[in-house]
């Protein structure tokens, strides 16, 4: 009886909050509830850590080559196109970089960063990809508490941005993000291509910069909302999540600089095989 009594009233806190849910989305892909969102992430979760490792056991690697080339550089043209479609429905339309906030209206700006936002939230189940090319060419020790926390608490946590908050100032780490990914993943598909194109990645030590760059300006930039007078951005609990995770990288990524830069040591192995792609 009070498991029934606990059930009905989660359902009925759930009802009320999801209320307040953005109407524009009804009735878009895996936009109904959170609960479709929480099984792939589930059952990607069990996979690449139990399941997966275990098919693997007595099987060779895969040779997967052509098909990373084909998913990196597939990565690299999404990623420029959700760049492009964040400057243009906002980024470079008009947001202040300030206290931009969400746009409700159905006007085509509006809407147009609505489905970019879907997009990106989206682009997070492509890049799974990313660990069960790891399982299947049996690069086990890739697949860190840190890389699957990663994959994992994005897509998760981007349904609820999309849901109630598709665009405003809660956007702009996914446009850097999108940038940082077409460096990334040019350089990946050129490792892909096989050690005769590994010349052209003179520039890897650079990657390192652009990434520590890229979540010094997430932080600073989300970190505005707590020193303005008077921002009514609609969901500041969204900007607290962002502050959290870009703040929670820098300190990683300020480590990584500290041990391999200025240390001269090798980068510690969480951070080698956790870190560096998955940004």
């Amino acid at each position: 009886m009070a498991f029934s009594n606990l059930t009905s009233k989660a359902i009925l806190l759930y009802d009320e909050w999801i209320k307040d849910a953005d109407p524009r989305l009804e009735g878009w892909p895996l936009m109904s509830s959170p609960f479709p969102t929480t099984f792939i992430i589930g059952t990607y979760v069990y996979f690449v850590t139990s399941l997966g490792p275990k098919l693997m056991e007595n099987k060779k690697p895969f040779e997967l080559r052509q098909i990373m080339t084909f998913y990196n550089f597939s990565v690299v043209a999404l990623s420029l196109y959700m760049t492009y479609e964040f400057l243009m429905s906002g980024w470079a339309t008009g947001y202040s970089f300030r206290c931009d906030i969400v746009d409700y209206s159905r006007s085509p700006t509006a809407l147009r960063m609505v489905r970019t936002c879907w997009l990106y939230y989206f682009s997070k189940f492509i890049e799974l990809l990313d660990t069960i090319f790891f399982v299947l060419r049996k690069k086990n020790n890739q697949v860190t508490f840190l890389h699957v926390f990663h994959h994992s608490i994005m897509p998760w946590t981007w349904w609820f941005g999309v849901k109630f908050a598709a665009g405003g100032l809660g956007t702009f780490h996914a446009l850097l993000n999108c940038i940082v990914h077409v460096v990334m993943y040019t350089y990946y598909g050129i490792c892909s291509l096989g050690p005769a194109y590994h010349k052209y990645l003179w520039w890897k030590k650079y990657m390192t910069t652009i990434q520590l760059v890229q979540f010094i300006m997430i932080t600073v930039h989300i970190g505005q909302i707590y020193i303005m007078d008077d921002c009514p951005y609609q969901y500041p609990i969204f900007m607290f999540i962002i502050w959290l995770y870009g703040s929670m990288f820098l300190v990683l990524f300020l480590h990584f600089w500290y041990h391999a830069y200025t240390k001269g040591q090798r980068l510690p192995k969480m951070a080698r095989n956790g870190i560096n792609k998955d940004q």
